[in-house]
């Protein structure tokens, strides 16, 4: 048997899926209890793809977070591969947080959802987010719904934007999570690489800048990450794809002016980031119908 360090004797540490429907707030409660912002957020559903994994610090504790897509009913090759990411993220954890929005619950999703919960045999907390848009009344006649629903371990009211209840749900977490040392070093709070994130926060943008059907059209590809000047300066050259030619001229805008926009937002989130001073050079790129093509998929990393 391993020798454990006295330190890590009552040390817990263990993974946790947070999975819902498209829009409950699942990236924003990962950004919160990381305290660093590493998966995207936007108004508009089916914002994260991937499935981002989050590293939370505690004093008696480590848990390790995978942010995952919305689920819902797919159709397109896309968008069954954002489910199927979803779902696999259930596999190898140790907790499951199911996410429900208590202003626009989503029926559909929410009976797949607890359909899939037959199959588990994971502790499953229930998180009720956006408690600072209901009224007392009506947030218990919801927990008392839930509770009739499924047997979960417990139920958390929360609002992921305040970082109301936040501590609550991790008290909650804790004691679930096996006994043993930290999976990663204590300034470790992802596994993704800069270029991934740095990708996605450009997404990101695209997401809340541009028009409604154009968001769901694009991906994003570094193509160079260098560094310069001993780390003082960051190089990234990147290319937003989309399936048609009028969405490109959408992206880039009038007198390039959409573009500009994109790439000033997002180089200000990436310094942020890397700490670092960034020179962002931007591209739009069409490749005709790529979230139906397997290969593109592939190539874009879904």
């Amino acid at each position: 048997m391993t020798n454990i360090p006295d330190k890590f004797k009552d040390f817990r540490s263990g993974f946790v899926a947070i999975i819902g429907a498209p829009n409950v707030g699942k990236s924003t409660l990962l950004n919160q209890i990381i305290g660093e912002k590493i998966s995207i957020t936007s108004k508009k559903p089916q914002t994260t793809r991937n499935r981002i994994l989050g590293v939370a610090h505690r004093p008696g504790s480590q848990l390790i977070f995978i942010d995952t897509p919305g689920i819902h009913k797919a159709n397109c090759p896309l968008n069954i591969r954002i489910v199927d990411a979803a779902f696999s993220a259930l596999q190898d954890v140790d907790v499951i947080l199911i996410m429900v929005d208590v202003v626009k619950p989503d029926l559909e999703s929410e009976s797949l959802i607890v359909k899939r919960l037959e199959k588990t045999k994971q502790s499953v907390i229930l998180v009720l987010n956006k408690i600072d848009l209901v009224k007392k009344p009506e947030l218990l006649s919801i927990i008392d719904k839930w509770s009739k629903a499924y047997p979960f371990e417990a139920i958390i009211p929360i609002s992921a934007i305040l970082g109301d209840q936040i501590d609550e749900l991790i008290s909650v977490m804790e004691p679930l999570l096996p006994k043993g040392p930290p999976y990663y070093p204590e300034n470790t709070f992802t596994d993704m690489p800069e270029r991934f994130i740095a990708a996605e926060m450009i997404r990101e943008k695209v997401f809340r800048l541009a028009g409604q059907e154009i968001p769901y059209s694009t991906a994003v590809t570094v193509t160079s990450f260098s560094e310069e000047k001993k780390g003082a300066l960051i190089k990234i050259d990147a290319t937003i794809h989309v399936e048609r030619v009028s969405q490109k001229g959408m992206i880039i805008g009038k007198n390039g002016k959409m573009l500009k926009l994109i790439g000033m937002e997002s180089r200000k989130e990436i310094e942020r980031m890397v700490g670092a001073k960034v020179y962002l050079k931007l591209f739009v790129r069409v490749q005709k119908n790529w979230s139906k093509d397997t290969k593109a998929l592939r190539k874009f990393g879904y």
